[in-house]
């Protein structure tokens, strides 16, 4: 069973407040990574068939955190844009097709839409500060709308979207929902079968508190086999293991999209961080959120010269905190805090701070002790 203390060791004095961005790993990620590294040492390659067993755990924690159907459901990518591009080029595009997204997304979101402008594909964005996001998102959604395409939480403001009812409303228009959930998926709970997505993607190297350069990629099963492949390896066949087979076919299940090689370092130390958000339970990491989140809103909104740019809502957040303070440029201001090793992020209109489920009191209340001095001083 994990402690906090034994799990999180990070520097003394170090207030880590940027798992929106790159969070640290826990403990039990370095022992596997260390393991692994020292397994490949000594022996190489000789336990390879216990290492596909740490794969396979892998797909059905992500199976189980999104609440997928099945682990066929599951791809194992690169990243978020790599899933992103897989959907985008992948799709049967016609001239005057549309895509809808948010004015707020981040670029992966964006440009990788804005990229099949070629093919004559619109992409309509949304301003999303109405007070009714999702209404005017389904309101954007014509007769040639194919997709929509949002994050579940934008980056910089936090602004968490009801994908239940934008679900529901692309189901009835007919059109594709396609969710980017790295501000969600690690930090809230996440389901797929519930919002009735058609695609959703995730880095692991955010609230999943594991490495850069392995994600996740849910594909409905029903639209696997619609989206058209570009990529082409032994790993993505059918019979991967039959090297002598000339005849050949895509996996069935979403393995078609991982042409080559797995990333098993990557794969090592993502089951064991998600490991530790099943331990700790996805609904309890929600609250644990949620409450820091709280804690950082009612001490900014106490102090003068604070102005907020993330929801107050508890329904509209999720673990992300933004603001400005008027006397400071927001670059000033980072580094600032910064050199007070307050680790965050300049997003957007301001800073934004983001905690995780284990980050502990003292860390909230320095940081919000050195913004009162700053906004006093």
């Amino acid at each position: 069973m994990y402690r906090i203390h034994d799990e999180f060791r990070q520097l003394p004095g170090l207030c880590y407040l940027n798992h929106a961005a790159v969070s640290p790993w826990p403990h039990r990620v370095l022992l596997a990574v260390r393991r692994f590294a020292e397994q490949n040492t000594r022996v190489g390659a000789r336990d390879y068939a216990d290492w596909l067993l740490v794969e396979h755990s892998l797909r059905e924690r992500l199976t189980r955190l999104l609440n997928a159907p099945n682990s066929d459901d599951i791809a194992l990518v690169k990243s978020t844009s790599q899933a992103l591009s897989i959907v985008a080029f992948g799709l049967d595009w016609h001239a005057g097709d549309q895509v809808v997204i948010s004015d707020e997304e981040f670029p992966s979101n964006r440009v990788v839409w804005e990229a099949l402008e070629p093919q004559g594909v619109e992409v309509i964005t949304v301003n999303l500060h109405s007070g009714n996001p999702e209404t005017d998102l389904l309101n954007a959604c014509g007769p040639r709308t194919r997709l929509l395409s949002i994050s579940a939480v934008q980056y910089a403001s936090g602004l968490r979207l009801d994908l239940q009812r934008l679900g529901h409303g692309c189901q009835q228009l007919g059109v594709l929902f396609c969710v980017d959930a790295i501000q969600q998926l690690g930090a809230l709970p996440f389901d797929t079968q519930a919002c009735q997505c058609a695609f959703a993607m995730a880095d692991g190297h955010k609230w999943l508190l594991g490495p850069e350069g392995l994600g996740v990629f849910y594909c409905r099963s029903d639209l696997r086999a619609q989206l058209e492949l570009h990529e082409y390896g032994w790993h993505m066949l059918e019979h991967h293991g039959d090297y002598l087979r000339q005849d050949w076919q895509p996996a069935h299940s979403a393995r078609r999209f991982e042409c080559g090689s797995p990333n098993m370092l990557g794969t090592m130390a993502l089951e064991a961080s998600l490991s530790l958000l099943e331990e700790v339970g996805m609904v309890e990491v929600g609250k644990a959120v949620q409450e820091r989140v709280q804690w950082l809103l009612d001490g900014l909104a106490s102090m003068s010269g604070i102005t907020l740019h993330s929801p107050i809502d508890p329904d509209r957040r999720a673990g992300i905190v933004t603001f400005s303070l008027a006397g400071w440029d927001n670059q000033s201001l980072f580094q600032r805090l910064r050199s007070e090793q307050v680790i965050c992020a300049q997003r957007g209109a301001g800073i934004r701070l983001s905690p995780h489920f284990y980050s502990e009191a003292q860390v909230i209340e320095k940081t919000l002790g050195l913004l009162h001095q700053l906004a006093t001083g």
